[in-house]
């Protein structure tokens, strides 16, 4: 399996440090090369890339490339790697499998319904219809080139680094009360075997890659504290809460997402709530890694 990564952050870096070894090769790119280090130390051949142009070192890579991952996000103008790349099987001559990294914000507002694949997707935000439209558009790619396409729709990602321990020790951890709000999460271990499932068994479709409980975002803030033995932050209506335009529009869309096709599929979670896997990263004092990078999708918590 050689892989090539398009878009080499938080989620694909444990990717590949927790499948070390068992590719025989893994390329991945960045927008800097002072992260190259960060990226090689990570098992990655690090590539620049600007989203404009294709360079002959990274078109070189494309072509010993059988297993692409996505997980740069599109924009305005679409999907960039599409845009650059408009026949893959040209660009790729090997390639067996397409994974691209997208949102449970593509299946919209629910008003607190379960939703599952099989659910009408009625994106709100625009960065959620790009993503929709960038869903649609490797599918299609991917149906061009004969090779299947797995879309993974993240919930809200967490881990070392980025989670409900590092917001309360630095003091902007908030509980923020709206009656009925749930969200669901994903630590980033589970996006690394999920993603490493599908792409050995090279199955292609629509998989949400999230975790078993939906629950209120006060909740996860109020058990991490719990754990770490210091007060929870104070109760503060949603209402009156100082929060970003962008943070504020996730509260717009309320659903409980279902993981039953990534399980079908065969995949068992390592962390299958936000209990389990806070309590493991406290218990292993890994939950403050320094060069944890941020990611697009926000932590509910």
């Amino acid at each position: 399996m050689n892989i090539f990564i398009f878009g080499a952050g938080y989620s694909a870096r444990a990717f590949t440090e927790s499948n070390r070894g068992r590719a025989e090769s893994i390329a991945g790119t960045t927008r800097s090369s002072h992260k190259f280090d960060i990226l090689e130390a990570s098992g990655v051949s690090p590539l620049l890339f600007d989203g404009a142009t294709l360079g002959a070192d990274l078109a070189s890579a494309l072509r010993e490339a059988t297993h692409l991952v996505v997980v740069i996000a599109p924009g305005d103008a679409g999907d960039p790697v599409l845009r650059l790349i408009p026949d893959l099987r040209a660009a790729m001559p090997g390639l067996e499998w397409i994974g691209y990294l997208s949102t449970v914000g593509v299946y919209g507002d629910h008003q607190g319904k379960w939703v599952d694949e099989t659910s009408p997707c009625r994106p709100v935000s625009r960065r959620s219809v790009e993503r929709l439209e960038a869903e649609n558009a490797w599918t299609a790619a991917g149906r061009a080139a004969g090779v299947p396409v797995a879309l993974l729709r993240l919930s809200g990602i967490y881990g070392p680094g980025r989670n409900a321990f590092v917001n309360l020790a630095a003091g902007t951890a908030k509980r923020l009360i709206k009656p009925g709000q749930v969200f669901n999460r994903i630590h980033v271990d589970d996006i690394a075997g999920a993603l490493w499932h599908l792409a050995e068994a090279k199955l292609g479709g629509a998989f949400n890659v999230t975790d078993d409980l939906p629950a209120p975002p006060q909740d996860v803030v109020a058990y991490a504290a719990e754990l770490m033995g210091v007060p929870p932050p104070p109760e503060q209506p949603f209402e009156t809460a100082d929060l970003s335009p962008m943070a504020r529009s996730f509260y717009g869309e309320n659903k409980r997402v279902s993981n039953a096709a990534i399980k079908k599929a065969g995949y068992a979670f390592q962390f299958p709530d936000y209990r389990a896997a806070l309590a493991a990263m406290w218990r292993g004092d890994g939950w403050n890694a320094s060069d944890a990078r941020p990611v697009r999708s926000p932590i509910r918590a």
